[in-house]
Order: structure tokens, then C-alpha cells, then sequence
């Protein structure tokens, strides 16, 4: 592992928004590293998709969200803003949340306001609890946070259920419970992006998802509409199952892998990918003595 700044220095000294891939595993995460990113999300979708085979329906465990964060850090330098959906309960519940996510490796939180259990930002359906009820829980997040650079973002997915006033004023109510990042999910027009940066001071994360309702916006316009952060939680997965899918493709129709070595990366590639070089000379570092011939103990 290398020193790397964490993300409030990266977030600071950043003259544009900073690009936030998604990684499901620590397998993307080191991939996303590799690329030149100066972080990582990882995402509760995402997890959910790859690890268990199903929908963002909040079906995951915060012991299973737990295991891939600590995965991840061991794997990568780069700081890790984690998706904790709900937080897993009530704000004791939230408490306990944050203090596993940090131990694992956390650089920064995620919590949003819906019911639980939680749907997609982007899916019909969804519901949101009080804005009091969601005010504790970032409260009680800060409250357990041991490193204060632990970052705590608050997303709130009131404006498809309240209206875009209401979300600005949850965003600035949980802004003043002390959420470093605010998130307002699902805007469907650029304007309602500028509005959203314009009503509530502070620091704004961008959801941009493909097919989904906001309008994907470049890293340009995104800073000129006064956004800090831009995500792109799943990219990286999508792009890995349609790479899956042409690999698979051909084994079908052909019998081999033969002619397929440009849908794969290369073996060699693979190795240094999940840095073998590096555990073959700690294997050699580590390994043991041949023992003493002829001695009986």
C-alpha cells in the first residue's frame, strides 16, 4: 500500500468534480485503482447484484456488507465511501453500522432516509421516513465515528415523494445534524440539479446512472452546476457483464477460447491484477528453514 490522500483532501484540493466509480467487489476495486481513480464506492447495488444474484431490495446484511469493505481496503490504498443504505435499523442500530463500516476500512458513509427495507433510488416505490427520524441517525452516525475524517454522507430520496422543496429541506436539516456530503437522489432535469446546489450550502455528490432518471451530465457541467462529486456507482459492473457476456458468446458458439484472447485480459495481466508477484516474494520471504538433519529434539 502507497500513502494516498484521503477524501476530504481529495474533495478540497480538487478543481472539478471528482469521478467516483462503483466497484461490487475487491477484485473492480483494484481495477478502478489501477485506472488512476483517487477513490472508490462501494455499492450496496452493486454487492447486492454480484453477490447474491439479486435486485437492490435492501436483501443484504450489514455482516455481508461488513466482509466486502474489509476486502476491499485490504486490497486497495484508495479512500472507500461505502453505501450503508438505511444504516441497518434505527439510529442505534446506525451507531453500531458505522462503527463495523470504520473498523473495515471506511472512508466514508452513506446513509439514506427511506423506509426500510430500502428499493433502488432510481426503481418506483419507494418511501421515505420522518425527516426527525433520519436526523437522529446522522447524528447518532457522527456521534459514532471515531476518526473525524470519516466522512458522513446523508442522501435523502424525498423528491420523488415530497417534491424537490421538501428534499432541500431535509438535505439542509441533516447538513446541520452534521453530514459532511449531502445526496439528493433521482433529479430528473438539470434544473432541478442547479436548484438543488443553489437552496442548500454545502457539499453535493451527483447520482449518474445510465438509464436512470437523472440526466447523465458530464464532469464540466456538473461543476458548473456546483457539484463536488460524481458518481458513477455501477459502470464498471455493467461493464463487466457485457464483457462476460461476449466471452460466453463465443464459448457457445464455438467450442473454445481459442480466438478469444481480445475479449480477456491476459494471463499474465490476471496475475499482476491481484498482485501475485507481490505474494510470491512474501512467500519466499516467509518461507520456512529446511530442518536440521540427524537432531532428534
Amino acid at each position: 500500500m502507497t500513502d494516498t490522500p484521503g477524501l476530504r483532501a481529495l474533495i478540497e484540493q480538487a478543481t472539478s468534480p471528482i469521478l467516483l466509480p462503483g466497484a461490487p467487489n475487491a477484485l473492480t476495486a483494484r481495477v478502478i485503482e489501477q485506472a488512476g481513480f483517487g477513490a472508490v464506492y462501494v455499492s450496496g447495488a452493486g454487492v447486492t447484484n454480484t453477490y447474491l444474484g439479486m435486485p437492490d431490495l435492501g436483501l443484504m446484511s450489514v455482516t455481508e456488507l461488513v466482509g466486502h469493505v474489509a476486502a476491499m481496503a485490504e486490497s486497495v490504498s484508495i479512500p472507500l465511501v461505502v453505501d450503508a443504505d438505511t444504516g441497518f435499523g434505527n439510529a442505534l442500530n446506525v451507531q453500531r453500522t458505522v462503527r463495523q463500516l470504520e473498523r473495515a476500512g471506511a472512508s466514508a458513509i452513506q446513509l439514506e432516509d427511506q423506509v426500510s427495507p430500502k428499493k433502488c433510488g432510481h426503481f418506483a416505490g419507494k418511501d421515505v421516513v420522518s425527516m426527525q427520524e433520519m436526523v437522529g441517525k446522522v447524528k447518532a452516525a457522527v456521534d459514532a465515528r471515531l476518526d473525524e475524517d470519516l466522512l458522513i454522507i446523508a442522501r435523502t430520496d424525498a423528491l420523488s415523494t415530497e417534491g424537490l422543496d421538501a428534499a432541500c429541506e431535509r438535505a439542509a436539516a441533516y447538513s446541520e445534524a452534521g453530514a459532511d456530503i449531502l445526496f439528493i437522489e433521482a433529479p430528473t432535469t438539470t434544473e432541478q440539479m442547479a436548484h438543488i446546489v443553489r437552496t442548500v450550502p454545502g457539499i453535493h455528490m451527483a447520482n449518474m446512472v445510465e438509464g436512470g432518471l437523472t440526466p447523465l451530465t458530464s464532469r464540466d457541467e456538473l461543476g458548473e452546476l456546483g457539484f463536488s462529486i460524481a458518481l458513477y456507482a455501477n459502470a464498471a459492473m455493467r461493464g463487466a457483464v457485457a464483457g462476460m457476456r461476449q466471452v460466453m458468446d463465443h464459448l457457445r458458439t464455438h467450442g473454445d477460447t481459442k480466438d478469444a484472447a481480445d475479449l480477456m485480459i491476459s494471463w499474465s495481466d490476471r496475475q499482476s491484477l491481484v498482485r501475485k508477484p507481490e505474494f510470491d516474494e512474501l512467500d519466499r520471504r516467509y518461507a520456512a528453514d529446511l530442518p536440521v538433519q540427524g537432531v532428534i529434539a
